[in-house]
């Protein structure tokens, strides 16, 4: 049975980049890549995927319009997919269980979880997502599939 582990798994096999599928508003299928990982959901702990977006672009559209979509990695033949609800949390996304300063530290969380390595500056880090209103996007898996 396939498991958040599998997409572990994947997501350092290829530095997290995975695609992503969100609903355009005529019901029609958008895809593009997006570096995403595994972290524990920052209220509830719950294991989630998630990658951070940029404010203004058209997957963060369809995901306030039509909150779930499918994240999909791979590496090779082996793949893993996730499919689930959407939460966005940012400046425009307000979260009643997340403060600003602790928005930064979810940004942190997703980069290293997506790939990242270390950062050289956090600081920097968080100055760029805080200007460019980055939102964290948080996928809870309602079903997960592999190819090992």
């Amino acid at each position: 049975m396939a498991s958040i582990d599998d997409v572990r798994r994947l997501v350092a096999l290829d530095h997290g980049l995975a695609s992503l599928s969100t609903i355009r508003r005529d019901g029609s299928v958008h895809t593009t890549v997006v570096n995403a990982g595994v972290i524990a959901h920052p209220v509830s702990g719950a294991a989630v995927t998630a990658f951070v977006g940029r404010a203004g672009t058209v997957k963060l559209q369809h995901l306030r319009a039509h909150p779930a979509a499918t994240l999909c990695w791979r590496s090779g033949w082996a793949w893993a997919t996730v499919e689930g609800a959407v939460e966005l949390i940012g400046p425009d996304d307000p979260h009643d269980g997340i403060s600003p300063p602790g928005l930064g530290l979810l940004l942190r969380a997703i980069y290293t979880a997506a790939g990242g390595d270390e950062h050289e500056d956090w600081p920097e880090y968080d100055r760029v997502m805080a200007t460019e209103r980055r939102v964290a996007v948080l996928l809870t898996p309602r079903r997960i599939y592999v190819n090992p």
